[in-house]
């Protein structure tokens, strides 16, 4: 018999396999295991489709909102992506599957210590999480194939562009504090093409040029 974990994972890819296309990001997902991925405690609500508290005021995202993000950056086995807000690393695993090298930045420590260690020894060997410095980004290994953000700007980093490879994809939640538009920035031969996704609420992204302090 499934557990009552299994039988809740089945019930999520089917509901996410009916509202989103493209099988190859759902394909991942569904080898990650996000309930290695939240507290203890909260794993028996793994496959619910929420967000969940991962501790220091973070959140591991709706797994809806981390589909939809996925597939928005177009991924090939190749690209090379870049990941703003490791969180617990369960966006980075995902990642990690579907792209050649995937850097994933965080500015908590223990949270990128943590994201470190869990996805090491869950074998995924082509992500590199770092503490994140006093600028956006990894300008040090640009440009990038793919940029996804998991965490609310303001605005559109300038900083975040000038790393995004020719043809290059953005995905980030743009807007106040309290509500957001998800945006999908295509790096074209004129400048930049830029699509929302649709409503989204996420914790703030802190730094130079975004939010000075959380709130």
């Amino acid at each position: 018999m499934p557990t009552e974990l299994e039988q809740a994972k089945t019930r999520l890819f089917g509901s996410l396999r009916r509202e989103l296309p493209g099988g190859r990001v759902l394909d991942a997902m569904e080898k990650v295991p996000r309930e290695l991925f939240v507290p203890a405690l909260s794993r028996h609500l793994s496959y619910e489709d929420i967000p969940l508290a991962i501790g220091e005021e973070q959140t591991i995202s709706q797994p809806y909102i981390v589909a939809l993000m996925t597939q928005a950056l177009e991924l090939k086995e190749d690209d090379t992506v870049m990941e703003l807000g490791t969180g617990s690393g369960y966006q980075a695993a995902i990642l990690s599957l579907l792209a050649g090298r995937v850097y994933s930045v965080e500015r908590v420590a223990s949270l990128a210590e943590k994201a470190r260690t869990l996805l090491a020894s869950l074998g995924y060997g082509n992500v590199e999480v770092r503490l994140a410095g006093s600028v956006l980004g990894c300008a040090d290994e640009d440009p990038f194939d793919a940029i996804i953000v998991t965490a609310a700007s303001p605005r559109l980093p300038q900083v975040l562009l000038e790393q995004m490879a020719q043809g290059g994809r953005l995905v980030i939640p743009v807007g106040s504090h309290q509500e957001q538009g998800l945006v999908k920035v295509v790096k074209t031969d004129d400048g930049y093409s830029i699509s929302n996704l649709g409503p989204c609420r996420f914790v703030p992204l802190l730094g130079k040029g975004v939010w000075d302090e959380p709130r």
